[in-house]
């Protein structure tokens, strides 16, 4: 019985509980509890101890620990026990601080701001250029972080000096912000990377698997009734003349071999005295000392570097494959591509990692082709350890790429030289990819940045180093496959528009089609009809460049 002189201790415990709770689960509080006696009293302590301007609707609980020299606290906001404030912090209305979150430097976050518990939010930086002064001695730099209106942190994540964060942006827990945030953007990884934007249906939302099949069908109608015709229409009495990747018209080695692939492709390569003469002329280009196939109507320039003309490079892909396809092989042992380890190394490393990284794959491409050819048909040296062994050491763990994206193009230049440079080493000779999910991860963020491509950039070479590269990472791993499906799905379906009757595909949309774009086409829809487990709908089956069997050979 109370007989008045002592507290109900049921009273006082629940008291004492409602106030734990509330130090943790702040969202629970009611007007009575933000505006109570003990709370305009820890906001007056604040006032003068951390300068704190704290709106009466806001609600800090009294083990937060805040040290700072500017905090303001909008309306309805409120700050959990155990977190960390220090610095000069912001806070507009309705944001939350949980437990153990720690918010330090300068920081200004919008209205609706959720941060998570174990987020660290370092508004600073602390020197450490300097290895002669010992780091607690070095000065401070303050860029500051600014975060958007409708903003979640998840828990864990981390948020770096400098970063601003746009408005409705999501950071998925355990992420790594170290660069600017678009509004909306969903970011996650290490350091944290685009996955999708809000609002976006996921890629693998729905699946047209039907219409697919429908539309490979009807592409694979009109190509097989009609190649004959498509090569037909680029012959001339002297070889083919067909727009390159450019839109140009010229005669081009590169044609000849385009149209064997495509007749190779539909199961009739050329025979007889036309295999023969085609043999004979393909062998007569190549350079009997580099072991190179300059291009006869492009030839390089005297003073150019053996290694730096694209097209005698690349012609060790076209003309040595079409020879393979013949029956036939490179008359010459490549010795350009022979390389001691220091000379091949000094080699890679020279190349333009940082901006050009489709150069730098394209030269790869070539060189491992071109050792390919020398182990199976002459002898080689240890080119080929040296060369993976390389690889091994440079690709970036975090991408799974080889070189960096850069601010006018994006992950544009990484992903086309991936495609290259994975295409000549390790699906050529049947090897697995370092980083399959981080490679996927990047080719995924690299398509949702440029909407699947549109105008002159949908062209066969994006769509080809988009599918090349996800249909290879996928033999290794299932991370992410209904997203690359979906990728594939879209590509068939929008292919069945852009044949031309009697002259193929178009390399790019806006251009005349060509050999070139038709063979590239067709090669990209095998390989998203293989990615679909679909080929038995078509017909187009690569043997050459963009063939899916790998040749072996070991390292």
């Amino acid at each position: 019985m109370n007989d008045g002189m002592h507290a109900d201790p049921d009273t006082d415990e629940a008291v004492l509980d409602r106030k734990a709770r509330l130090e943790f689960m702040t969202w629970e509080r009611k007007p009575a509890e933000t505006d109570s006696t003990d709370q305009r009293a820890l906001k007056q302590k604040l006032a003068h101890s951390a300068n704190a301007r704290i709106a009466d609707t806001a609600y800090i609980a009294e083990d937060a620990r805040i040290f700072t020299t500017s905090l303001i606290v909008g309306h309805r906001s409120w700050i959990a026990a155990h977190a960390l404030v220090r610095g000069d912090i912001e806070l507009g209305s309705n944001c939350s601080v949980n437990a153990y979150a720690c918010i330090s430097g300068k920081v200004r976050c919008g209205d609706g701001v959720r941060i998570a518990s174990l987020v660290s939010i370092v508004g600073f930086n602390h020197g450490f250029d300097d290895p002669d002064t010992p780091i607690n001695d070095q000065p401070h730099e303050i860029k500051g972080i600014v975060i958007g209106d409708d903003v979640w942190i998840g828990a864990n994540a981390v948020i770096l000096d400098g970063v601003t964060i746009g408005n409705g942006a999501v950071i998925a827990a355990g992420a790594v912000v170290n660069k600017d945030v678009p509004p909306l953007a969903i970011m996650a990884g290490v350091p944290a990377k685009l996955i999708r934007r809000r609002g976006e249906k996921p890629m693998a939302a729905k699946s047209h698997r039907g219409e697919v099949e429908k539309a490979l069908r009807s592409i694979c109608d009109m190509a097989e009734s009609q190649w004959r015709d498509v090569l037909n229409h680029y012959r001339r009495p002297e070889g083919y003349i067909s727009p390159d990747a450019g839109g140009v018209a010229r005669e081009s080695a590169r044609h000849q071999c385009d149209a064997i692939e495509i007749a190779a492709g539909f199961g009739a390569p050329p025979t007889g005295d036309e295999a023969k003469a085609i043999i004979d002329r393909l062998q007569a280009m190549q350079d009997p000392q580099t072991g190179l196939f300059p291009d006869p109507f492009t030839p390089p320039g005297p003073s150019l570097p053996v290694l730096e003309d694209n097209l005698s490079l690349y012609n060790v892909l076209a003309a040595g494959y079409a020879l393979e396809i013949l029956g036939s092989k490179p008359k010459y042992r490549i010795a350009s591509a022979e390389m001691d380890a220091v000379s091949l190394c000094d080699w890679l490393d020279a190349l333009p990692w940082k901006n050009r990284a489709w150069r730098c794959g394209d030269r790869i491409d070539g060189i491992a082709t071109a050792l390919y050819f020398n182990a199976r048909y002459f002898e080689s040296g240890r080119g080929r350890e040296v060369l993976f062994g390389w690889l091994a050491t440079h690709v970036d763990r975090a991408t799974g790429l080889w070189g960096r994206p850069t601010a006018e193009q994006g992950f544009l230049q990484p992903i086309n030289g991936f495609y290259r440079l994975t295409r000549g080493t390790y699906a050529q000779f049947g090897l697995p990819v370092p980083h399959p999910d981080a490679a996927i991860n990047s080719v995924l963020t690299h398509y949702r940045n440029y909407n699947g491509f549109s105008g002159e950039s949908y062209s066969a070479c994006n769509l080809l180093d988009t599918i090349h590269p996800l249909w290879l990472c996928l033999k290794q791993t299932d991370f992410m496959r209904a997203q690359a499906e979906t990728i594939a799905e879209t590509v068939i379906l929008r292919a069945p528009e852009r044949w031309q009757p009697g002259a193929g595909f178009a390399f790019a949309d806006g251009q005349q089609p060509s050999l070139q774009g038709t063979e590239m086409w067709l090669s990209t829809l095998h390989l998203a009809a293989d990615l679909l487990n679909l080929t038995e709908n078509f017909a187009f089956i690569p043997q050459g460049v963009h063939c899916t069997r790998a040749a072996g050979l070991g390292v």
